[in-house]
Formats: C-alpha cells, structure tokens, sequence
C-alpha cells in the first residue's frame, strides 16, 4: 500500500494522512506491552506512517522514552522519515494528579530540553502546548516556541485545544501548522467556529479522538471490566445510560459498516478523512493488529450516500455526556463560546 499524504496546513510539513498517537502505549488505558508498542511504533513506520504523536506527560516521560526506543531500534531509512509532534505544559504530580498548565516562556524552553533528550532527536518537528495556561497570554507561549524554531530545537509550531479566538491570537504572533483537538462522529464541536477559522488561517486539524477513545471502535462492549488507571471509568460517556445510548449509535454505524464489508473503526475514522484533506486522523492503535485495522480506512471510500447514511445513524451532537469530566472540560479553551 502507498501512504496517502496530506500536507498540514500552508507553511507545516507534508505528513502520511494517518498518524499515530502513542499516548496509549504508556498511560490512561491500563496497562500496555512495551515489546508490542515498539512493534506498533515499527510496523506504522514501515505502513508509511510519518507522524508520531506524544506528550511530555503521557506518564511522566515514559512515552517520549518508549518513543525515543522505537526511534533508535527502527531502521535509518524509517527513522529519517518519521516526524514528532509533541505537547508539553501539564503540570502532575507523583500520584499523576493534574494541576495546572505552565505557558511561560521559561517553562516552554525547558520541557524542550527534556524532551529533546527523552526521544533521542535533535529536534522536535512540531510542539505545542497542551491546553491554554489562563495566566499567560498565547502571544508568549508560542513567542517562546518561534525562538526555539530560529535556534533549530523546533520545526513548526502547533496548537491544541484553543477556541477560534486564541488561535487567530496564536496565528498573529507565529505560522502555525496545526491545531490537534479531538474530532470524531460523535465529537463533532469543531465545526460551528474552530474548523472555519482554521480553514480561514490555512492550518491543518490533528484530529484525535476519533474512535473516542474506543467508544466507536465496534470493540468496546457494555460489560467490559477496565483496568486500573484506565480513565474511561470516570469519562462521562463511558458511564451508565450514556453508555448504553451510545454503544446503540454504535450498532446503527455497525449496520452500515457491514454493509460495506468494512469494520466499525475504518468506517468511523474515513468518515473523518472524508471531512477535508486538511484533516490528518491520529489513530491511538496499542497493537499490530488495531494499527493494520485503523490503516484499512485508508482503502473506504464514501460517496455521498454513504456519508448520508453515516450522519443519519450518528447525528451531530447524538452522543450523551461530555468528552472529559467536568474538571477537566473547565481546561479546554476549544470549549469557551464566544
């Protein structure tokens, strides 16, 4: 197969049209096999996959070493090819409790260090903090970034979670390449003002979440034991009759799946390659198997009728409950109306 590629926004790098986010292979799902996400990380690479996803909090560090690993043990060829995009700024403490985002300059040009020698690179591709830090202005978070990009450290700068305002803010002080932001059948919020500024502005979508976190995958079952650590037992779409309500958008999608003698997962995540070619999937594959399943949406094609179908059996806003606990959503600037 011959990787698509799709180009993030006008003045980023040209990436494979599916990425990967390797937050899974170290935090928040339960417990993950090192030898196997290092073989994930591999095969992607080989599938053509060029950009890698991660956090320098996805278990403290412990993703960006797990990467840093599958970099080096990876062929030159592949390795050469593969592009970081990294997120920084959550602040946690030793029993993982969140506390805070930290935006100051200071603070952006040290958890680039870190990172830089956590994955083994000499630079990052893009960077990007992970959600707004409400004490200090955009302008100087990604000020900071722009002179880590003229000392070479950084390639691009990226955005997550911001609301149409700051990015326009953001867009003022630096390029941007991208905004990564969860986007998916049933996560469709983007599309009243974020998705038309970025369109406006000529930056791309990192869309994550697009199988929300397994909900829509076809594999998530009403009775299923999750781990310890696994946060979708406090997410709220996860919980009681917001599951249940769910899993039945589910199986109306499954229908349609069928229908065209694809799975569940590759319908929902063509159904977001479908959105635009300045949309790039990240998908949160932990095994082999997951990954060649997730590549397969590749190979779906829908048509008109199909897309119909598609948002006939999962309407916008048809999903119950709200994609963080309510902590958490007080952090997402992408969810502040004007």
């Amino acid at each position: 197969m011959t990787m698509r590629t799709r180009n993030l926004g006008t003045t980023g790098p040209q990436v494979s049209a599916l990425g990967l986010g390797c937050m899974g292979m170290s935090a928040l799902y339960g417990a993950a096999d090192r030898a196997e996400s290092v073989a994930t990380v591999h095969a992607a690479l080989e599938a053509g996959v060029t950009l890698l996803d991660t956090g320098d909090f996805y278990a403290m560090g412990h993703n960006e070493m797990l990467l840093g690993e599958a970099l080096r043990t990876a062929p030159a060829a592949l390795r050469e090819k593969a592009l970081t995009s990294v997120k920084f700024g959550a602040l946690r403490d030793p029993e993982g409790n969140w506390m805070g985002y930290d935006g100051r300059p200071a603070a952006v040009k040290n958890f680039a260090s870190y990172s830089l020698q956590r994955l083994g690179v000499d630079h990052i591709d893009v960077y990007r903090i992970a959600r707004l830090d409400p004490d200090v202005p955009i302008e100087e978070t990604v000020g900071a970034i722009a002179e880590l990009i003229e000392k070479g450290y950084v390639r691009h700068v990226g955005l997550s979670e911001v609301g149409a305002e700051t990015i326009r803010r953001a867009a003022a002080t630096a390029p941007i390449a991208d905004l990564q932001i969860e986007y998916s059948l049933i996560s469709r919020g983007i599309e009243r003002d974020i998705l038309p500024t970025t369109r406006e502005l000529g930056i791309a979508v990192t869309a994550y979440g697009v199988l929300s976190r397994g909900l829509i995958s076809g594999h998530f079952g009403r009775d299923r034991q999750l781990a310890a650590g696994d946060f979708r037992a406090h997410s709220p779409r996860f919980q009681g009759e917001n599951l249940q309500h769910n899993l039945n958008l589910v199986e109306a999608l499954r229908k349609i799946a069928e229908q065209k003698g694809v799975t569940v997962a590759q319908i929902a995540i063509a159904w977001v390659l479908a959105r635009g070619e300045d949309i790039v999937p990240l998908i949160g594959a932990r095994t082999r198997e997951r990954l060649g399943e997730s590549l397969g949406a590749l190979d779906v094609t829908l048509d008109a009728a199909d897309l119909a179908a598609i948002e006939k059996a999962v309407p916008a806003d048809a999903a119950a409950g709200e994609r963080y606990p309510s902590a958490q959503m007080a952090h997402l600037d992408s969810e502040h109306r004007p």
